[in-house]
């Protein structure tokens, strides 16, 4: 259970979360600096639930009245320059401190504003770090930094708040130091420790209609930014044609997150986002075999945040499939795929001897 409120208090996050600015949380104050807090929802005055990673628990945080939770809604929205009441009863912004709102008024939500929050982590984990929180079997650690150094295009796909964002940027982290990283976001929430970093944040339109840079407007623009690498945190939408376009035309190395039920499912999922940017089913399959290398599923169950597989996207009498490469067990135990010999010439350009792939 997170830690008794106060109704004012104003808080610095825990060093994991170090924000850019103090927040004023309000009532929300000691359940957003317990260490380990990824996500905090509110549901009404004595509805507040956090998740440190094994799922939402209730916190000890309480509002005296629907309408203070109304206000800390609207104070949090103007905090992130957007605006939140009647006329514009939703909301989705970017705080100070870099953690995302969202939040929805009455009507639209029933009796009491919702909000929902996610931290974001100002500092990359590394891959022992992964490996003691259990997110990264340890004999998967020489097979990821094999692929990265190979320069393997990868995406990873997962559930919300599966780690899928966690995972990229301790991917990143790994590149090597020399090499030109160009991150494309909704908003700034991948943070590898990497000395060479440019960050491009999509801006979403005014109250006017105007001003609108799209994520599909930045990957375009990052071709022209002489990258190494080319990111997108999540692909989710029509962007998915810059980014199939891209990862053909050479520029190897990228990496972006999708949301997916498992390996076997990213076909499916990237049809549908391929619909949306009105691509030809042919086209999305063609390109997508040839844009990623190897799909990373995360999930997270009772255990917490894990890899639950690698896979290989393959063409198979003209559909896209998702060959597994390597399954992982619930104890942490590699099991190879059919996919496993291809998987295993990607990890030798990366460096990985035949001892260690045995492993």
């Amino acid at each position: 259970m997170c830690p008794e409120a106060s109704e004012h208090e104003q808080v610095t996050l825990p060093d994991a979360f170090a924000p850019h600015r103090e927040v004023p949380w309000g009532a929300l104050a000691p359940v957003m600096r317990t260490p380990g807090i990824t996500d905090v929802v509110v549901n009404g005055p004595s509805e507040v639930w956090c998740d440190r990673g094994l799922g939402l628990e209730r916190a000890d945080a309480h509002f005296p009245s629907a309408q203070a939770v109304r206000e800390l809604a609207v104070r949090l929205a103007s905090l992130g320059g957007r605006r939140l009441d009647d006329a514009s009863p939703l909301v989705d912004a970017r705080l100070p401190d870099g953690s995302r709102l969202h939040a929805v008024l009455p009507p639209i939500a029933e009796d009491c504003a919702s909000i929902s929050l996610r931290t974001v982590r100002t500092g990359a984990l590394t891959l022992s770090d992964l490996v003691a929180g259990g997110m990264l079997a340890p004999g998967l650690v020489e097979v990821v930094e094999a692929l990265v150094r190979s320069r393997a295009s990868i995406l990873i796909s997962g559930a919300t708040g599966a780690g899928k964002t966690t995972l990229l940027a301790s991917l990143l982290s790994v590149a090597d130091p020399a090499e030109r990283i160009v991150v494309i976001e909704e908003a700034g929430e991948v943070m590898p420790q990497h000395p060479h970093v440019v960050r491009l944040v999509e801006r979403r339109a005014n109250v006017d209609g105007a001003g609108q840079v799209s994520l599909a407007q930045l990957v375009r623009e990052a071709l022209r930014m002489r990258p190494d690498r080319v990111v997108l945190g999540e692909c989710r939408g029509a962007e998915i044609k810059e980014v199939l376009a891209a990862f053909n035309t050479g520029h190897r190395g990228g990496m972006s997150t999708v949301h997916a039920n498992s390996v076997a499912d990213v076909p499916a999922r990237l049809a549908a986002l391929g619909a949306l940017a009105a691509m030809p089913a042919p086209a999305v399959t063609m390109f997508s075999a040839a844009a990623f290398d190897v799909v990373m599923h995360v999930e997270r169950g009772a255990r917490g945040r894990r890899i639950a597989g690698l896979g290989v996207l393959e063409v198979s009498d003209g559909a896209l499939v998702a060959r597994p490469a390597v399954d992982i067990d619930q104890a942490g135990r590699m099991v190879r795929g059919v996919a496993w010999p291809h998987l295993e010439r990607m990890l030798a350009a990366g460096g990985l001897d035949d001892g260690a792939r045995a492993a």
